[in-house]
């Protein structure tokens, strides 16, 4: 196999896929390119499923990431409803098999991208309950839009963001809605107990019920939902559930192919998995982050940000094309939540054992403004994470000094400046 691939293989129609296969166009890849996707849907976003989409400020023809016609402009193969079922690197093939049945057959490659993604976590025992839905695809969330109707009564267990979304996308429908968070407080993952309760604040002020330390004892319901029944023996009255407690990488099909498995596709700080030509992007790919050095080495992590999924994608194209130019991925996480009225956004890596204080603004209710502050992230005399609350512009400037991996007294220092 010469250095650059004849025939590039991206199995993924997700955002890091797209993004991959624009940016090996961009790079001079002109031979045979093909996309292979498990849903019958061209690459759309996926961030406003439990937002915009939910509350039917948009359809789905505009979650679309490219026009219907970009593909055939880039000369890319399509194939949508496609499962891949198996990775042979020696041969490099990937076998795959149609959504609707019938046989396997093989697609050979010079290059591959695995940008299979994750899939939500089901909730144990719901199987057969209608009214119980998941959120991770476009069709899941056209099947819980349905359901939202004014007056129903909507359970979403899991606080995190897809939870918290969920909620706030419920109760402008006007539905009654529920959040289930085991944590002690919801986001915990993502921003600790002590910003996180900042956040569950706000589905106090928009009237949800926030239920806090206790778990799940199942999904009552003969065939239709009925309730959530909670492992403190209270119980929710619910004609939708929505769960939220997670993701699992999508890496059944590449069993046995010899790739490492672990929390994902274990990946160098290039995205490659090992054998040449061969990388991860997105959700399942598990690698580097430059950034993190300082904390965390040359340990691999896996992230499951929107805009990771963009810059794996694009670094990945142009690594396929040049791979004696491929570069380590180096860049400072970032993500964003919006909920109700409010936006949240974090860049860094906040970590439970982090210090936190209040950098700018106020945790307080500002009878013109609103709340609006940001906080700041302490680990090892460094700022390692911010988290802002409708602080747009006061995020910008903190997440611009997060590349340089600044002291806790050049974060102090900025804070001053911006009042």
């Amino acid at each position: 196999m010469s250095n650059s691939p004849k025939r590039i293989v991206i199995v993924g129609a997700s955002l890091a896929g797209a993004r991959a296969a624009h940016s090996a166009r961009a790079a001079g890849h002109d031979g045979p390119l093909t996309l292979i996707g498990a849903e019958p849907h061209l690459p759309y976003d996926r961030p406003p499923l439990s937002k915009e989409f939910l509350t039917g400020d948009q359809d789905a023809d505009s979650l679309a990431l490219d026009p219907d016609d970009a593909y055939d402009d880039l000369d890319v193969e399509v194939m949508l409803s496609t499962h891949a079922v198996g990775l042979d690197v020696e041969a490099r093939t990937v076998a795959i098999a149609p959504a609707a049945g019938g046989g396997a057959e093989t697609v050979p490659f010079d290059g591959l991208v695995i940008a299979t993604g994750a899939a939500a976590r089901p909730l144990p025992g719901t199987e057969g309950i209608r009214g119980v839905h998941t959120l991770r695809t476009l069709d899941d969330s056209a099947a819980i839009r349905e359901g939202l109707r004014a007056g129903a009564r909507v359970a979403v267990v899991g606080g995190g963001f897809i939870g918290s979304e969920v909620a706030a996308s419920a109760k402008a429908r006007g539905c009654e809605a529920t959040v289930i968070e085991a944590a002690p407080a919801p986001l915990m993952r993502g921003l600790g107990a002590e910003m996180g309760m900042q956040a569950g604040a706000l589905h106090h002020q928009n009237g949800v019920d926030l239920r806090l330390g206790v778990g799940v004892d199942g999904v009552l319901g003969a065939g239709q939902v009925e309730a959530v029944g909670l492992a403190d023996g209270s119980r929710i009255e619910a004609d939708l559930v929505v769960v939220g407690i997670g993701v699992a990488p999508n890496t059944a099909w590449l069993e046995g192919s010899g790739l490492q498995i672990d929390n994902g596709v274990v990946c160098d700080a290039t995205l490659c998995c090992g054998p040449p030509g061969i990388y991860a992007v997105g959700d399942v790919a598990r690698a580097p982050n430059g950034w993190l050095a300082p904390w965390y080495g040359s340990s691999p992590i896996r992230v499951e940000h929107w805009t990771a999924a963009v810059e794996h994608g694009m670094a990945v194209g142009r690594s396929l094309v040049a791979p004696d130019e491929a570069v380590p991925y180096l860049s400072v996480p970032f993500v964003w939540s919006d909920q109700y009225d409010a936006r949240i956004q974090i860049a860094g890596h906040p970590d439970a054992g982090d210090h936190v204080e209040l950098l700018v603004g106020s945790v307080e209710d500002d009878p013109e403004s609103g709340r609006a502050f940001l906080a700041g992230y302490r680990r090892d005399g460094r700022l390692s994470a911010v988290m802002a609350l409708n602080a747009i512009r006061p995020f910008v400037r903190f997440r611009r000094l997060l590349a340089g991996h600044p002291t806790w007294e050049e974060a102090l220092e900025l804070a001053a400046t911006l009042g």
